[in-house]
């Protein structure tokens, strides 16, 4: 790196969802009255960040002011990178079988390997193209991105870390961000990352459609599920950093990079509602019966990506947290089941509550639309002898959901790699016979 002014950039946040923030890393550095002054404020330059149509009702238009050392144009001409593990269309993907499938975490690699080298697509639905569907990746990295930021044209990114923590250095201030917590990084943002433990893996869902947003809580009423107070955006702060560096983008499936002599986290102050934020797991308001039976997944849901069709999403985020149980007579673990939805599971902590085993830390599922699936065998058996008079918490855990309305195409990666559970449909094989017409 040639001659430059770092900041150290530390974490500072604001809480609410998609607010209308304002905050400066200088004072007077945000302008007042107008967006794009004639001349801003330490000489620097207003650009507007767009994360919606001009035109999009108030209450869904996101954008954000960025007052910035130079605006994002200045770089010289991007040139192809290969991309081989990410997919972005999945129309061309290999016939998606209706197996129930399973996978083994993912191994570390072991070649110097940081957060966007160590992406790779293991299913997903649409097109980046056509802004409709998801990609969902795992990540494996251990190495710090170094003299390297990226964007993604492609959409949103919701990162779920499974082991070791991120330092998120964005256009807009830095998130750290830890297992059991999650991080969303809008669609276009600049940002580099950093590993404090010096290697991290986990789950990522690329949103190409509607931006994630809170549910609707209906007949919950005002509180539950996932509190806006909890979504922390963070404060302003920037590098002036002047040196050889590299942009990556990521723009309908492919990766390209650009020369770059100056760091692109340079934004001084800025204001809006299209931001980077995280939120911690741990603080989601878990709902459940406390009669009999149980209600739908549904209320397990962080945030959604709506469609064109009003209930009906494109995207659901669904967590499986420690909770209590105390419905009576009850089959209490999630029941066998087949629905319209298809499924990606991903287990952040400790034991999904519905299998005895096979489903570790790292490891990921996939449950078509109406592929049937749930307990396994010694599940099932446990959970119709326990004694439903008393509550269970179920602890020691922390799993989660993509759910889509569109099936969920495995990567030829996904079918192929060793780390495919060849055997997994034999975890319900155990399911006995105990229908008997003559006993009720």
């Amino acid at each position: 790196m040639e001659s430059s002014t770092r900041r150290e950039i530390q974490p500072g946040y604001q809480s609410g969802f998609a607010n209308e923030f304002a905050t400066e890393a200088l004072p007077g550095a945000l302008p007042q009255g107008r967006n794009s002054p004639q001349r801003a404020p330490y000489g620097l330059y207003a650009e507007q960040l767009s994360g919606t149509a001009f035109t999009a009702p108030r209450g869904h238009n996101r954008r954000s002011w960025l007052y910035r050392i130079r605006p994002a144009a200045v770089h010289q001409p991007f040139t192809a990178l290969p991309s081989h593990r990410l997919v972005a269309n999945f129309a061309d993907v290999p016939p998606t079988p209706p197996n129930q499938l399973r996978w083994d975490p993912l191994p570390m690699p072991t070649e110097p390997t940081d957060f966007i080298d160590g992406w790779v697509t293991m299913a997903g639905n649409g097109s980046a193209e056509a802004m409709s569907g998801c990609a969902i990746h795992v990540y494996a990295a251990n190495q710090s991105m170094q003299d390297r930021y990226f964007y993604n044209a492609d959409g949103e990114l919701l990162i779920v870390p499974q082991a070791g923590r991120l330092s998120i250095f964005t256009e807009m201030g830095k998130l750290d961000v830890e297992p059991f917590e999650i991080a969303v990084i809008p669609r276009g943002v600049r940002f580099s990352v950093a590993l404090p433990d010096g290697r991290a893996s986990g789950y990522i869902c690329e949103n190409f459609g509607a931006q994630l947003r809170l549910p609707d809580l209906g007949p919950i009423g005002s509180n539950g599920l996932a509190n806006p107070r909890d979504f922390l955006t963070p404060h302003a702060a920037y590098e002036d950093c002047e040196g050889d560096f590299e942009l990556v983008a990521k723009l309908n499936g492919h990766l390209w990079r650009a020369d770059i002599d100056h760091s692109p986290l340079d934004v001084v102050a800025w204001h809006g509602n299209y931001a980077p934020y995280k939120y911690d797991l741990r603080h989601f308001n878990t709902i459940g019966s406390i009669s009999y039976d149980h209600p739908d997944p549904s209320i397990f849901l962080v945030l959604q990506s709506q469609s064109d069709t009003p209930g009906v999403d494109s995207i659901d985020f669904v967590i499986f947290p420690p909770r209590w149980l105390a419905a009576e007579d009850t089959f209490r673990p999630p029941w066998f089941h087949r629905n319209v939805a298809s499924e990606f599971m991903g287990l952040v902590h400790g034991a999904y509550d519905a299998k005895a085993e096979g489903f570790v830390p790292g490891g990921a599922s996939i449950h078509n639309c109406m592929s049937g699936h749930g307990p396994d065998a010694d599940t099932f058996e446990k959970a119709s002898n326990i004694d439903t008079s008393k509550p269970n918490k179920v602890d020691n855990t922390m799993a989660f959901m993509f759910e889509t309305r569109t099936l969920l195409k495995p990567t030829r990666f996904a079918l192929e790699t060793a780390q495919l559970q060849a055997h997994y449909f034999e975890c319900w094989q155990g399911l006995k016979k105990h229908f008997n017409p003559e006993q009720r």
